[in-house]
């Protein structure tokens, strides 16, 4: 009976360090996504345009992803963006597009860049759109966003107009 148990609990006990392993066991993660529009006016910005750019406006969706670990915290975010904008004179070129906190009322420092290049988005005809993926976001910037949208705004940038050309609060659709 006794070398019928040896050799059995040699096999139990390798059976059961064949499953350890340095590393702890994963679970899945889980990613959600939340989406805003924004409808850019020229007359939201401060103060408003009032130059031959006037007469543009852009409507925008935004939508933020964030990934929570296999706690269930948040891991990780970006953004996506697509912009559609009208009415700016022929040859319009943006040179920047950004997120910012603030009211629709005062303007704010940049919170996210959209990391536009100038020259990169141009408007031939005055309107024209664009899409930029994969914008990454800290938690702490994405959070302050979900947790209040209407708090922060889309802005676009020109040359002739450096400080913003249009501007519209973020609504959660």
């Amino acid at each position: 009976m006794k070398h019928v148990a040896q050799p059995l609990a040699v096999l139990i006990l390798g059976l059961s360090l064949a499953g350890c392993s340095d590393s702890p066991p994963t679970s899945p993660t889980s990613t959600t996504s939340t989406s805003f529009t924004a409808n850019l006016l020229t007359a939201n910005e401060v103060p408003p345009i009032a130059n031959e750019e006037a007469g543009g406006s852009a409507s925008a969706t935004i939508t933020i992803a964030v990934t929570n670990d296999s706690s269930g915290h948040a891991a990780n975010a970006s953004m996506d963006v697509s912009l559609t904008a009208t009415g700016f004179p022929n040859g319009t070129a943006l040179t920047k597009a950004h997120i910012h906190p603030g009211a629709s009322d005062t303007n704010g420092g940049v919170l996210v860049s959209l990391g536009l290049v100038d020259g990169e988005v141009t408007f031939p005809s005055g309107s024209g759109s664009f899409t930029k993926r994969g914008i990454s976001l800290t938690v702490d910037q994405a959070n302050a966003i979900l947790g209040n949208p209407s708090g922060f705004y889309l802005n676009i940038h020109t040359a002739r107009n450096p400080d913003g050309v249009a501007r519209g609060q973020l609504t959660r659709q």
